[in-house]
């Protein structure tokens, strides 16, 4: 079913001349997701740059019984952002929204919206002195009504945690057009339900987060940043203990990254090179972030990891020596997705289990994928801070792409299942979309499941906001 053309005409008025997209190119971009799964189409694109245009908006559409499917940066792994095929909804893209309202560096916060690049946001708190610390692979284009929207992770959650953790209130537009103005930087507020988390990690389902009071933090006055080979993943559980425990959680990033993985950057990504002078089965990705006295902190650091190479739960190091080296350790981890992608096909998995417990499952969920994928090379990589890994699989050595993705929907499957016996999440950090919905029915709580449709039903009845998402 189309959008009769009077319906669009008052759409386009509502943003102005400025504020719509509607030639086939244009729109283009916005039907496509991040991994290429979904393609759908719109005839409109509507890019409000106000919350009162998006009040507009929505008020119309609710009433027009019209669905509106939200996109920020369209960097989501799961069809979140993607309208459907039939041509029945508009695209809300929020990118012209993006000024930093307030920035007060004395309550430690800023209130920016939604359609501020997290790199922006980064960047604003950097010059006031203050860090807002989430980050991400693709934070220079994924915007924070997505980060929201997502409860985004990234690698400083062991520290700082997700995206939930990183706000203090929240501005929605309903799917009537009315507008929750929950923006107080407070810390405190115990005045009923906290109705900001309903919107945070809803995908969208439930209404527009057009501005967010965030959190600020002391930027560290220095980080050391480390390479390290370890053994095993036992090992470099050990290691995390043992370094949270000197430094006082002081710990900020803490990335595990198998050889295979450092093999496919050295292969397929440029100007990059082995860290350490031998092969190592397993490395971390370790930064710490620290106050004043940098050099005798440092030292006391190095101190703790010549220990641990006593103790065996290390098996070398390298210490960046300049800002130079650490983008280099980083562009080792962060290129991972994109080496395994020029690899060729691949079966991903975003898992979380406890971080005790993660060893283990890898060694069980190993032995499993080398049961239904035989020669498949497994790429278990991530946050192992925060118990999530990204447990992927790419084909073998000169295997055919198309038989090896035909083996995804079994391999799920099984993956999931034992992520479920371990009590851990088959989606640790990349929501739900379109992708996972049959996940979601499977493993949920059931009581869970029969509350989340309550309250979609009780705050968008119509079923307006992304219809086909989540639930």
């Amino acid at each position: 079913m189309s959008i009769d053309a009077a319906t669009l005409d008052r759409l386009r008025a509502i943003v102005g001349p400025h504020g719509y997209l509607d030639r086939p190119s244009d729109v283009e971009p916005f039907l496509v997701d991040h991994r290429k799964l979904y393609h759908g189409a719109t005839t409109i694109v509507l890019r409000p740059d106000s919350t009162e245009q998006v009040a507009a908006i929505m008020k119309l559409c609710n009433e027009a019984r019209i669905g509106v499917v939200p996109v920020g940066g369209n960097t989501s792994y799961c069809g979140g952002a993607t309208p459907s095929g039939d041509g029945s909804q508009i695209v809300l893209s929020l990118a012209r929204m993006r000024r930093i309202r307030t920035l007060d560096p004395a309550n430690y916060t800023m209130i920016a919206e939604a359609g501020c690049v997290l790199a922006e946001i980064q960047a604003a708190a950097a010059s006031v002195d203050r860090l807002f610390p989430m980050s991400l692979g693709s934070e220079g284009s994924c915007q924070l009504g997505g980060n929201l929207s997502t409860n985004a992770g990234g690698t400083a959650v062991l520290r700082y945690g997700m995206m939930r953790d990183l706000v203090l209130g929240l501005e929605v537009v309903l799917p009537d057009g009315r507008v929750l103005d929950g923006l107080k930087p407070l810390r405190k507020d115990n005045t009923g339900y906290d109705l900001r988390d309903l919107f945070i990690g809803a995908e969208g389902t439930l209404g527009i987060i057009t501005a967010a009071a965030c959190k600020l933090f002391s930027r560290p006055a220095w980080a050391l940043t480390a390479f390290v080979g370890v053994p095993d993943p036992h090992a470099a559980v050990t290691l995390l203990s043992r370094l949270r425990a000197f430094t006082s959680d002081a710990v900020t990033t803490f990335e595990l990254v198998p050889r295979v993985a450092l093999d496919l950057i050295l292969q397929h990504i440029p100007a990059t090179s082995d860290p350490l002078d031998r092969s190592h089965p397993w490395y971390v990705l370790l930064e710490i972030g620290m106050g004043r006295g940098a050099a005798a902190a440092r030292e006391s650091i190095e101190a703790e990891l010549a220990v641990a190479l006593e103790a065996g739960e290390i098996t070398d190091a390298a210490l960046a020596a300049s800002e130079a080296q650490r983008e280099m350790f980083w562009r080792l981890r962060e290129t991972i997705p994109e080496a395994q992608s020029r690899e060729g096909a691949s079966i991903k998995h975003d898992i979380s289990v406890t971080t005790s417990e993660l060893p283990r499952f890898i060694v069980e969920g190993a032995a499993l994928v080398a049961r239904l994928a035989p020669g498949a090379r497994l790429v278990s990589y991530g946050h192992l801070g925060d118990g999530n890994l990204h447990f992927n699989l790419s084909p073998p050595r000169g295997g055919n792409n198309e038989e090896f993705a035909r083996l995804a929907p079994q391999v799920n499957r099984a993956v999931h299942d034992l992520v479920a016996r371990y009590g851990g999440s088959f989606s640790a950090e990349h929501g739900i979309g379109q992708l996972k919905r049959g996940e979601l029915l499977r493993y949920k709580n059931p009581v869970a499941i029969e509350l989340m449709r309550s309250i979609k039903q009780a705050v968008d009845p119509n079923g307006i906001m992304n219809p086909g998402k989540v639930l």
